[in-house]
């Protein structure tokens, strides 16, 4: 059985936990004791009813304000997929931690209160998702029992929407009438939405095709570990622990180690402590080579025919999430998969206009959740893709040099 995972995104009050609440209540995926715990929690008690977005609003602050302000992710699985599902913060100054919920989304929902209609946070959330290369999206238009189920009100939102999609060039845009509250199409078709012909939000989620995602073509394995047991018996072992990002390595491949450029060949390779013939993309393993070669931690080792590109200066989007501005000579740690380097900002290109996708050139700095174009050089090569070509090798994250804290989210051009 396959996982989807997938984030929620929207404005204020839009109802991303009620919703995730109530994808989680009508798939029966809540425990007994969870629902007696919200039961006695939920403000609305008097009149019968639950609140379902006490399932995923888990921090106190959150229950108080009735916002979402960390990422909330919650689990839950139907006979044909497993989903893992990340609640993002609706609220502006929170908009740095949707970033976190994206980088390893492969589906968005973003949510549209159908009173309200396209508003500047759907537009900043949806430049998000294009930066992130979600691929497969949902506009669910929430609170269709506020609008009386208008099929008039859900087809002026996607007149609207679809400007925001042809302007950051979204392919995959499906848009689905809900009332998140009520569960009205969100695991059954809803008698109230009649004139709608398409299928329900879950029914979606269960059948969106997710093979086609994964890259097997460009061969990408990072090391993690350089494993050198101390034993006897185990005297000449030199493996090389990871995950691969993408593609296919069998034994005998011909392969370089990145960025060095030494050329060797594969040995062996394991999966679970045994040994195979094959590995592909999303495989945790241990890599074993021809020749003992200097390789430690932040190496990446390709196929000698498909490389990826090495360098110490590019160009990088950022979701700036630092609450310092980011301005040129600034100096971080920058960080591809397990590579980390120091780096310094050359030149901030331009800043984004989320609302009219206007660039602003030569700005003097970057605030918080501003979207910016800028070059970066490290103080030695690194080895990676384009993120539109390879997602997995083409983001990176800056971090602040004296509290070691992420305070950017890059996607390398």
């Amino acid at each position: 059985m396959d996982i989807l995972r997938l984030i929620t995104a929207g404005s204020v009050d839009d109802g991303k936990s009620t919703l995730i609440g109530r994808l989680l209540y009508d798939s029966k995926s809540i425990l007994i004791d969870q629902l007696e715990a919200i039961e006695k929690q939920s403000k609305n008690k008097l009149d019968g009813e639950i609140d379902l977005a006490l399932l995923t609003d888990g921090l106190r602050a959150e229950r108080e304000q009735g916002i979402t302000i960390d990422v909330a992710y919650k689990y839950f699985s139907t006979p044909k997929r497993k989903f893992i599902i990340a609640d993002a913060p609706g609220h502006i100054q929170y908009t740095r931690n949707m970033v976190t919920g994206a980088s390893n989304s492969e589906l968005a929902i973003i949510l549209v209160d159908a009173r309200n209609g396209v508003v500047e946070q759907t537009r900043r959330h949806s430049i998000i998702v294009s930066l992130m290369n979600i691929k497969h999206i949902v506009v669910a238009i929430n609170k269709m029992d506020l609008v009386n189920y208008s099929e008039d009100v859900y087809n002026n939102i996607i007149i609207d929407y679809e400007k925001v999609a042809d302007s950051l060039d979204l392919k995959e845009v499906k848009y689905i009438p809900i009332s998140a509250l009520n569960g009205d199409n969100i695991v059954d078709r809803s008698e109230n939405l009649r004139w709608y012909e398409g299928n329900s939000l879950l029914n979606h989620l269960e059948n969106v095709v997710l093979d086609s995602d994964i890259n097997l073509t460009d061969a990408r394995f990072p090391v993690q570990y350089v494993i050198r047991p101390q034993a006897a018996e185990l005297h000449d072992y030199r493996g090389y622990a990871g995950k691969v990002i993408s593609g296919i390595y069998k034994v005998g491949d011909k392969v370089v180690v990145e960025p060095s450029g030494i050329e060797t060949s594969i040995r062996a390779l394991e999966v679970g402590g045994k040994n195979v013939d094959e590995t592909f993309a999303l495989q945790s393993i241990v890599m074993h080579l021809e020749d003992d070669i200097d390789i430690s931690r932040g190496d990446m080792i390709v196929h000698r025919d498909n490389k990826p590109t090495t360098s110490q200066e590019f160009e990088v989007l950022i979701c700036w999430m630092g609450n310092v501005p980011f301005s040129k000579g600034k100096r971080y740690f920058f960080q591809i998969n397990s590579q980390v380097v120091r780096s310094v900002v050359k030149e901030i290109q331009y800043k984004l206009d989320v609302n009219t996708l206007e660039k602003h050139y030569s700005p003097a700095k970057a605030e918080l959740n501003d979207i910016i174009k800028a070059t970066i050089r490290t103080a030695s090569p690194v080895a990676y893709d384009s993120y539109n070509k390879l997602r997995e090798n083409g983001g990176a994250i800056l971090i602040d040099e004296t509290s070691c804290v992420t305070v950017g989210a890059c996607m390398i051009q």
